[in-house]
């Protein structure tokens, strides 16, 4: 089960209508090649029916998440644990770096953040859901296992 906030859900459920609309619009496009005729050489057809196989896999794959996925507004949480959308300031125990993490369902992508996203699902979203201030957690990263101290939820 994956964890969302209610806008990581909402994004997603846009995401889901829009994809709806481009397949309906990829109909059309099969359509209009097919017309065209001899669909072995038909690049047109061939284009628009990989696109519409792409689009239907990502459809599938965002209805399977929105089907087993839990709204963590609607949950009773400790304010002290972390939890999806809480944003936590740890500090790297070789280090010493300290900097900010917010634990999202669905990355934005958006560099320009005063804080470093981190999905649920990743490894050290994994290894700090459910953990409390005080707390040292251990992450195996591509860099090696690092540990860190949660110093505190903002």
């Amino acid at each position: 089960m994956e964890f969302f906030t209610r806008e990581d859900k909402e994004k997603l459920e846009q995401e889901l209508k829009d994809l709806h609309a481009k397949g309906k619009e990829i109909i059309v496009r099969i359509a209009e090649a097919r017309a065209l005729g001899d669909l072995k050489e038909n690049a047109e057809y061939h284009a628009a029916r990989e696109d519409q196989g792409m689009n239907n896999a990502k459809i599938k794959e965002l209805e399977e998440r929105l089907a087993n996925c839990q709204v963590t507004d609607e949950l009773d949480i400790p304010e002290d644990m972390v939890f999806v959308g809480a944003t936590v300031k740890l500090r790297e125990i070789d280090s010493g770096d300290e900097d900010l993490y917010k634990i999202v369902g669905t990355a934005t992508n958006d560099f320009s953040l005063d804080y470093v996203e981190v999905t649920s699902t990743s490894p050290l979203g994994e290894a700090l859901m459910k953990a409390r201030v005080g707390d040292v957690i251990r992450v195996d990263l591509p860099k090696g296992p690092t540990q860190f101290e949660i110093l505190e939820l903002i």
